[in-house]
């Protein structure tokens, strides 16, 4: 062996053992994708009505791969930052409510998600740990929510929590 094949030798092990280490390592028991990307953190308040918290999630897509993706005044257009996609990262502050088999939540800040009149929220499952720490999932269907005009908040319907993701976040 040449002195210049052992130096490259010396230079190349380690990354070739941090590979092998990395390729090794046990995978999680729960999809990654939605815990880094579409999560919720939140607290119930002491009477257990009503839950406070923070939603992050990816939503929207390009405009030159949409043909119209919201009907307004008959017409279909493309809007940046909502819908399905995940071109654009959004948060905002929800109050989520109990409502039956299914919840609803408010926002309670007016220009997290958007400064339209209206917001097109893709399916999403936003990653969160119960009580005891086990991977949960808020989900919210596909919807399209208006902004009231007293108070200037979206409501959307229907959200649930499940064990797993019921969408893909895509």
């Amino acid at each position: 062996m040449k002195k210049s094949d052992f130096y490259y030798l010396k230079f190349f092990a380690p990354i070739l053992l941090s590979l092998m280490a990395v390729s090794c390592q046990k995978k999680a028991d729960f999809p990654i994708t939605p815990l880094q990307t579409n999560y919720i953190v939140g607290t119930w308040n002491d009477a257990k009505t009503n839950q406070e918290c923070s939603l992050v999630t990816d939503i929207g897509h390009d405009a030159k791969n949409c043909s119209g993706c919201i009907l307004i005044n008959g017409q279909w257009l493309h809007v940046n930052c909502q819908g399905r996609g995940n071109v654009c990262r959004v948060s905002s502050r929800l109050t989520l409510y109990p409502g039956g088999s299914s919840m609803y939540a408010v926002t309670t800040d007016t220009f997290g998600l958007t400064d339209q009149s209206f917001f097109n929220m893709p399916a999403r499952s936003l990653y969160t740990e119960d009580e005891k720490g086990q991977p949960v999932y808020l989900n919210i269907p596909a919807q399209l929510v208006y902004r009231d005009s007293t108070t200037l908040q979206f409501t959307f319907n229907g959200l649930y929590y499940t064990n797993s993701p019921e969408y893909t976040n895509n």
